[in-house]
């Protein structure tokens, strides 16, 4: 079992697969333009492997997989397939835009992904494209309903609430969410410099409580984070994981206040 200094079980790995996403979300990419990790700075599937072994052996159970958007990486369900074959991971999760996820539901289903959370932050076309800078909303939903049929289940809607969100828009999502049997996640809107709350006026599930954290994340460029709201990270040794893994939880700290150093489509959220 993996305990960080103030007794909080780490079993929780969340894997940025790559930085790259078809969208350019307000909240999590800048509007200048963004230059990329080189293929060759970016983790192979091979090694995302041979770290999950070692984790699951020290105490991760659950295994996300995030971006950017993790079904812009060719073959991903490869890896899905890799990583549902470890002893003692219980199961692997995505979180996705969906635009991708029509084409691709089923297969990562038969890969072995236990469930989907799906990014949707407005069920208003206009709305959408101007939060996702050019996204389609008819592709999103079609991923809802790609999901639904393959039993990516139980499915979450991320919604965050932004500054400008309504009452009209989280209601007409939680009804949305009722009608297909899906769970509405509200997300709060921050600002990783800070952690300022940028959705004050709406109740929101996640991120959670700092007391609650039971998570590392893994850059796509292979840095272990221990805390969202932390400059630290520590470069994976592939000669020494389990080293490594435990250097991360040492530096997990007891309360995050600012990152710095990434950008949200670096780290995955």
């Amino acid at each position: 079992m993996l305990l960080d200094r103030f007794n909080r079980r780490i079993n929780y790995l969340r894997i940025s697969v790559t930085d790259r996403c078809n969208h350019r979300c307000v909240y999590c990419m800048p509007e200048v333009p963004f230059v990329y990790k080189s293929h060759s700075e970016i983790l192979p599937y091979e090694q995302i492997e041979q770290l999950i072994k070692v984790a699951a052996k020290m105490g991760i159970t659950k295994v996300r997989l995030t971006g950017g958007e993790p079904l812009v990486r060719k073959n991903v369900e490869e890896l899905v397939a890799k990583l549902a074959a470890i002893d003692g991971i219980d199961e692997v999760y995505m979180t996705t835009n969906g635009s991708l996820l029509a084409d691709m539901a089923g297969k990562l289903k038969r890969s072995g992904l236990a469930r989907v959370n799906i990014s949707i932050d407005s069920l208003d076309r206009d709305r959408y494209q101007k939060i996702t800078r050019g996204g389609d909303l008819h592709q999103a939903l079609a991923g809802v309903n790609a999901a639904i049929k393959a039993k990516l289940t139980p499915i979450k809607i991320n919604m965050v609430i932004l500054n400008d969100t309504t009452e009209e828009d989280v209601e007409r999502m939680k009804t949305f969410c009722e009608q297909r049997g899906l769970r509405l996640q509200k997300i709060m809107q921050f600002s990783l410099y800070d952690r300022a709350d940028l959705s004050r006026r709406f109740g929101t599930e996640r991120p959670p409580k700092c007391s609650q954290c039971n998570r590392l994340r893994l850059t796509a460029d292979g840095f272990l984070k221990p805390c969202l709201f932390s400059d630290n990270e520590v470069k994976v040794d592939f000669d020494d994981i389990g080293g490594s893994i435990l250097e991360a939880v040492a530096k997990k700290p007891e309360n995050g206040s600012s990152c710095r150093n990434r950008l949200m489509n670096e780290i995955g959220g």
